[in-house]
This record gives C-alpha cells, structure tokens and sequence, in this order.
C-alpha cells in the first residue's frame, strides 16, 4: 500500500502517489470505529473503474469529505445531493441521456444498457442499478411522508438493482414478483422466468405480481433468506437462494450518500469473519 489520507474517520490510499488505474483497494475506517476492508478486486473488472469514481464522488475524497467528529466518537457525514449522482455508459431518463446531478422525479424511469451503470438519490432512498435494466419509480400511487420519506410503487421490467431505503411503505413491483419494502434494503434480479430477492436486512412481504398472493414475510439481518420468485404454474412459487451479484461494501456506500450505516456496522451488531 502507498501512503494514506486520513480525513476523519476515513483512511484511503493516496492516489495522487500512483497511477489511478492501479488502485485495486480501499480502506474505510467506517463509522462507529468499525473498520471493514473494502477490496475492490472482489468487484468484476468493469466495475472496479465505477465503484472507484462512486468513492471519490461520494464524500471519500479529501476535497469533497464533510464528516462531523463528536466527542464520543460518533461519526456523521454529509448527505449527498439527491438526483443522479454517478453514471458510467449507457444511462437513460425518460429516453434521453442522463448527467450528473440531474434530479429523478416520480414518474421517471431510468434505462441503462450494457456496461451501463448509476446511482440515483431519491428522498432518502438510494439505488444502484445494474446494465440492461428498466426501473419506473413512483410512477403511481406515491406519498411523500415526513423530511424526504417517499412511499409507493417501484415498477422494474428488467435487470437489478440494489436499493437502500429509510421510512417507507414502498412495493418494488417485478413481472413475477411484489416485493413489501419497509425501510430495508433489498436486491432483485429480473430474469424472463424468475425474480431474485434478498432482503439484505430488514423486513419484507414477498409475493406473487400475478396472483396478489403474499408468499413469505422475510426478516433479515445480514442477507439471511434470498428466494427466487417464479410464477403461478412453476412448481414451486418461491424457493432458497444464494447471496448473489451484491456484497456489504455496496451497501456501505449507498447507505453513506444519505448519511447512514448498515445495521451490521452499528455498535453492539454482531460481527462477522469476512463480508459478502
């Protein structure tokens, strides 16, 4: 490792000192004194160029970190602005190519294709979503709550995403799957026969777009129950997953653009030997 820069609570190599390509790991000295290692070579090559622009855009650089130090130790950092906040190929608003900062309202729907990537801020919501998706947020039946609390329906046709969430009541709705979100986080996968679900923590209602059926309520705390949802004439409606294409540095990031932690960082959480 190269020198470091240690900015509150923050310790990342310097990248001034090497060529930018080169930087394959980060070090966060995360809040609350917890210190999880960031390696980015868990991530897919294409990837690894996005997360390391999502870190410096996203408050881990010097120039653009605001942390407040308590006494206690206790950690907080600024939210990021809501809107786009990282893209990389392909990304779509409504048809026409997305920019940074540009705001997403209710009623928008974003499209990536291949290679295609972003982070968009919603509220208090926040949402990676992968290449070759088709997500249409809030375009019915949404509320604004108390602060930033959006509720209502997100409609994804294809592809995946990772979303973190505060207070809501959201159904993140899939052709074969409704997913009851109540201010979790949660990654779905849409394939032509099936939808991926892992509540990565928190509670969730798991059940049939095709039939209205609530299948299974999930409560999580760290990845604990993925399902595949199929439709009405699979064999079986909804059955075990594995923990797949989504990992505890992903979430750390998210969660940091709106100023939280994973309730698996928070003091007195359970630790664990090696992060997804």
């Amino acid at each position: 490792m190269g020198p470091a820069l240690r900015c509150g609570p923050f310790v990342l190599p310097d990248h001034r000192a090497r060529d930018d390509h080169d930087l394959s790991r980060v070090d966060c000295a995360v809040l609350l004194g917890h210190t999880p290692r960031m390696d980015l070579s868990k991530f897919h090559p294409s990837r690894r160029g996005f997360i390391r622009a999502l870190l410096m855009a996203s408050g881990f650089a010097p120039a653009m970190l605001s942390v407040l130090a308590r006494a206690d130790q206790h950690h907080a950092m600024q939210p990021a602005k809501p809107g786009v906040h990282e893209l990389s190929g392909d990304v779509r608003l409504n048809g026409s190519p997305a920019h940074m900062g540009q705001e997403v309202r209710p009623g928008d729907i974003c499209t990536t294709g291949v290679g295609g990537s972003c982070v968009i801020i919603i509220g208090e919501h926040v949402y990676l979503i992968r290449e070759d998706s088709e997500v249409a947020f809030y375009a019915e039946d949404f509320e604004m709550g108390e602060g930033e609390s959006l509720s209502g329906k997100i409609r994804m046709a294809a592809g995946a995403m990772l979303s973190v969430f505060g207070k809501t009541e959201t159904q993140i709705v899939t052709p074969m799957a409704t997913i009851g979100i109540r201010g979790t986080a949660c990654y779905t996968d849409v394939r032509e026969d099936r939808t991926y679900a892992c509540i990565c923590y928190g509670t969730a209602d798991l059940g049939s777009t095709l039939t209205g059926r609530v299948l299974e309520t999930v409560t999580t705390k760290r990845h604990d129950s993925p399902r595949y949802i199929y439709g009405p004439d699979a064999p079986k409606q909804i059955e075990k997953a594995p923990v797949v294409d989504h990992t505890d540095a992903e979430l750390r990031m998210l969660e940091a653009l709106v100023g939280r932690i994973p309730p698996f960082d928070a003091p007195g959480a359970a630790s664990y030997s090696e992060d997804y």
